[in-house]
């Protein structure tokens, strides 16, 4: 039996494993410091068959990745998990020279996040932090850049993107550096209409990429038609098709007829149609991101007197500074931060409550006081630090 260890986060095993499209897993646990997934073994990823082609994949190939992978992230959906980093070195194929070496596998739940609560069906609650980013930045959904809740319509909006990269080898958005370059991405996407987007795609590309970029955060997909698009690219017989296609038959079956050209409306029921994003009015959305990277950071307490060097010294070797300071029964209670803007920073844990020549002496030094507190036994902890503190002052 051939067996794969890797080192990876997964929601729920026995929710999501061996549903259509994701690797069973066989065993979690621990051994010593490390957590132990043993999964199916796999094949190559659809990154590594696109660059070994060339940086090159035919339009049916990529039409039945387009078909195939829909039907998986609708499975994956239909159990209340969005996958949340979806691109392609997170589709496998499997292993070279078995009969599943065309079927295709979506990996990495590490960023996997429930969309519904399973028990009462309801919708998580709805929230916007634009200080947070989750998933990869060239292929990540525009509600993603701006720190919006993941729901369905990320998942497919990162698909779109992925398929694009897949059959044109870049995204107009490749190329940016630096601290900023999550922002220009976002805005960039955001300025990029489908027209432009899949200039030299087939159309059911860019019908398929206005759909997603307009679905709403509690809108269900229409997966059916979404599949039927792709359908009249590939060939008639699924047997001879670059990707098996098996998972997705059954949806395919509900469109019926209706294959070929999907009209991006609402069902026939006298509701208005809905509207498309075309591209650069949607600029105006970025107007209150903040390009600042997401701040990291780590608490500690019940911290006891002799504990506290080892705490901090960990913190400083990754780059934190204390922000804050407190205690409780003779405790310590300490917020490290990478985004306060100190350069360096020192500390005094003395029995009385305040050493003030200490302080006297740091300020001479330019150290200033940025956090202190006192324990129930008198003694105090006072927190000095020399840059610049306007981001946490």
């Amino acid at each position: 039996m051939h067996v794969n260890f890797v080192c990876v986060k997964h929601p729920s095993g026995s929710t999501l494993s061996g549903i259509h499209g994701v690797p069973r897993v066989h065993y979690k646990g621990k051994q010593s410091e490390y957590y132990i997934m043993i999964m199916d073994m796999l094949g190559p990823s659809l990154w590594d068959v696109w660059n070994n082609n060339s940086h090159s994949m035919s339009v049916e190939m990529v039409a039945c990745i387009a078909i195939e992978a829909i039907s998986i992230l609708e499975k994956m959906h239909s159990k209340g998990y969005v996958h949340g980093d979806v691109k392609p070195e997170n589709f496998l194929l499997g292993p070279p020279g078995t009969l599943q070496e065309k079927k295709l596998f979506l990996v990495d739940l590490g960023l996997a996040t429930k969309w519904k609560d399973t028990g009462t069906g309801e919708l998580v609650e709805y929230d916007q932090r634009p200080d947070v980013f989750r998933g990869t930045v060239r292929y990540a959904s525009v509600h993603a850049h701006l720190g919006r809740t993941g729901s369905r319509r990320d998942d497919l909006e990162s698909l779109a993107y992925t398929l694009v990269f897949l059959l044109r080898g870049r995204l107009p958005w490749q190329g940016y550096q630096g601290e900023n370059k999550g922002f220009l991405v976002c805005k960039k996407k955001m300025a990029t209409s489908p027209e432009s987007l899949c200039c030299f795609c087939p159309q059911p590309f860019r019908q398929f990429v206005e759909y997603v970029v307009n679905l709403k955060f509690d809108e269900e997909p229409n997966y059916a038609k979404c599949i039927s698009l792709f359908d009249g690219i590939v060939g008639p017989n699924p047997d001879i098709r670059p990707i098996n296609t098996d998972g997705a038959q059954k949806l395919i079956y509900q469109v019926g007829q209706k294959r070929g050209r999907f009209m991006m409306e609402e069902d026939d029921d006298d509701q208005p149609k809905k509207k498309i994003r075309m591209g650069m009015p949607a600029t105006q959305w970025v107007s209150v991101y903040n390009a600042r990277r997401p701040m990291k950071q780590r608490y500690h307490y019940n911290v006891a007197d002799g504990r506290l060097a080892q705490h901090i010294s960990k913190g400083n070797e990754d780059g934190l500074f204390i922000s804050s300071v407190a205690s409780c029964s003779n405790l310590w209670a300490l917020i490290m931060d990478a985004g306060t803007g100190f350069t360096s920073q020192v500390y005094e844990l003395s029995p009385y409550f305040l050493h003030k020549e200490w302080i006297m002496e740091q300020w001479e030094k330019n150290f200033y006081i940025t956090a202190l507190a006192g324990a129930n036994n008198g003694s105090s902890l006072v927190v000095m630090s020399r840059g610049n503190c306007n981001d946490v002052c």
